[in-house]
C-alpha cells in the first residue's frame, strides 16, 4: 500500500507538468510529513550529504568536456575522417554519420552533444547529396543515443551515484556490491560497438534497398590527411580510458582532465573556439550541470523514502513469492524501463529505479554491472521515441521536421535497438566479457 501511496502521488505531481525534479522533492515531504515520523532534520541532513560524493564530480566535468568539444570543430574533423573511410560503400554519408557517432560518444559521453555536433554539420551534407532528410534523420537520431553507452557515458556515472554505498543479498545469501563507475564504462564498451555494427547494417541495407548516393572512394592519403586532422580529438578516449585502467586518475579525476584537455585542443590546437566564447560555453555547461545536480538531490531524497520504508525488499519478497523467475524479472525490468521512458529523461529514471530494483535483481542472481548496461541500453531506446524522447526533439530542431514525421523515420533503427535490447538482456556475457578480462569483476 505505501509503494502504491508514493508512486501514485508522484505520477500525480508529474501528470501536471511539473518538473521531475521537483515532483520527487515534493513526494517524499508530502508522505514523510503525513504518513511517517521521520524527523525533517534527517532530510536536511541527506539534502546536503545526497550530492556530497566525489563520484558526483565527474558529471558537470563530462558536460563541459562535451560542450567544448561540441563548439570546438572536433565533430567535423571527425566526421571528415569517417567519410573518406567508408563514404564509398552503399549509404556511405549515412554510415559516416553511425561512424562519427560512435567515435564522438566515446569523447563526449553524451547523447545529446553527440546529435547536436554530428547532426549539425552530417544532416545538411546529406540532404545536398540527394538522401530523404528521413534517412538522415533517423541514422543520426538513433545513432546519437550511443553516447550512453560508450564510455565516459553521464548515464553510467548516474547509475553508480544512485546505487552508491548499497549492498544486497545475492541468491545464495551472499553480499552483493555495487558497480563501480571503471566497471560500468568498460563494461559498455562490447555491447557499444555491437550496436553501432547493427545500426550500420540498418543503413547500408536501407541505403542498398533503396539506392541511395555513395562517395567517391578516398585515397589512403586523404585518409590518412583525415585522421592526422582528427587526431588530437580521437586521442581524449585514450587519455581518459587509459588514465582510468593505467591507475593514473580515478573517473572523477578523469573527468577534470578531459574538460582541460577539451578546452584546450578547441581553443589552443584547432582554435575553432577563442577565449572570448569560452564564457558562453562554460555558462552552458553550468546550466546543464546545474540541472542534473538539482535532479540527482532530490532523487537521493527518494531513495532514502524508499529504503527507509523497505520498499526495495517487499518487491523483492513479492515476486519470490509469486514464483518469478530470472526470465520474467528481466521481461519486467524493461517493460517497466521502458514505459517510464515515454514520459521522464533518462537521469531521472536511471536515479528512481536504479535503487530500487538493484536488490531485487542481486537476489535473482542479475550482476549490478549487467543491470547498469541493461538500463543504459533501455535508455537508449527511450531517447527515440515519442512523447519525450529528447533525441527526437534535438533532431527535429536540427532537420526543421515534425514529431511525427521523425518518429516514423526512426522506426527501422529503433526497431534494430529493441533487438539488441533483448540480446544485452538475456545475454549478460556480452556485458561482462571486457570487464571480466581485464579482471574488474569475477
Amino acid at each position: 500500500m505505501n509503494t502504491l501511496i508514493i508512486f501514485s502521488l508522484l505520477v500525480v505531481l508529474m501528470l501536471t507538468g511539473m518538473p521531475i525534479s521537483i515532483s520527487l522533492g515534493l513526494t517524499v515531504l508530502t508522505y514523510l510529513f503525513t504518513m511517517t515520523n521521520v524527523p525533517i532534520e534527517s532530510v536536511a541532513l541527506k539534502l546536503f550529504t545526497g550530492i556530497e560524493k566525489f563520484e558526483i564530480m565527474a558529471v558537470p566535468f563530462f558536460i563541459l568536456a562535451g560542450n567544448f568539444l561540441t563548439h570546438g570543430g572536433v565533430a567535423r574533423r571527425i566526421i571528415h575522417f569517417a567519410t573518406t573511410m567508408i563514404g564509398h560503400w552503399y549509404g556511405g554519408l549515412g554510415l559516416a554519420g553511425v561512424l562519427a557517432c560512435a567515435m564522438f560518444a566515446a569523447i563526449s559521453g553524451s547523447s545529446v552533444a553527440t546529435v547536436v555536433a554530428v547532426g549539425s554539420i552530417i544532416l545538411p551534407a546529406m540532404t545536398k547529396q540527394g538522401y530523404p532528410k528521413q534517412f538522415g534523420a533517423g541514422v543520426i537520431t538513433t545513432s546519437g543515443a550511443l553516447g550512453i553507452l560508450f564510455p565516459p557515458s553521464i548515464n553510467l556515472v548516474m547509475f553508480s551515484i544512485a546505487t552508491a554505498g548499497m549492498s544486497a543479498t545475492g541468491p545464495n545469501g551472499e553480499v552483493v556490491g555495487t558497480a563501480s563507475v571503471g566497471q560500468l564504462f568498460m563494461a559498455g564498451v562490447v555491447p557499444g560497438v555491437c550496436l553501432s555494427l547493427l545500426l550500420g547494417i540498418t543503413t547500408w541495407y536501407r541505403a542498398k534497398k533503396y539506392d541511395y548516393p555513395r562517395m567517391v572512394k578516398a585515397t589512403w592519403a586523404e585518409r590518412f590527411k583525415a585522421f592526422r586532422e582528427s587526431f588530437w580529438g580521437l586521442m581524449l578516449i585514450v587519455v581518459v580510458i587509459g588514465g582510468i585502467y593505467s591507475g593514473k586518475f580515478t573517473p572523477t579525476e578523469a573527468a577534470a582532465v578531459a574538460a582541460v584537455y577539451a578546452f584546450i585542443i578547441s581553443v589552443f590546437v584547432y582554435k575553432d573556439m577563442g577565449l572570448k566564447d569560452v564564457p558562453k560555453v562554460l555558462l552552458k555547461a553550468a546550466a546543464m550541470s546545474s540541472m542534473l545536480l538539482y535532479i540527482i538531490t532530490n532523487a537521493v531524497l527518494f531513495s532514502f523514502l524508499m529504503a527507509s520504508e523497505q520498499i526495495p525488499q517487499t518487491m523483492a519478497a513479492w515476486m519470490s513469492a509469486q514464483g518469478f523467475g530470472l526470465v520474467v524479472f528481466l521481461l519486467l525490468v524493461n517493460l517497466i524501463l521502458l514505459g517510464a521512458g515515454n514520459f521522464m529523461d533518462p537521469a531521472a529514471i536511471v536515479l528512481i529505479m536504479a535503487p530500487i530494483l538493484f536488490p531485487v535483481a542481486a537476489k535473482l542472481g542479475v550482476d549490478p554491472v549487467h543491470l547498469g548496461i541493461l538500463m543504459a541500453v533501455n535508455m537508449e531506446v527511450g531517447l527515440c521515441h515519442p512523447p519525450v524522447g529528447l533525441n527526437l526533439y534535438v533532431a527535429s530542431g536540427i532537420t526543421k521536421m515534425g514529431i511525427t514525421e521523425l518518429t516514423v523515420a526512426v522506426w527501422p533503427w529503433l526497431l534494430t535497438m529493441l533487438g539488441f535490447l533483448l540480446v544485452v538482456t538475456y545475454w549478460p556475457g556480452l556485458s561482462l566479457a571486457l570487464p571480466r578480462a581485464l579482471g574488474l569483476v569475477g
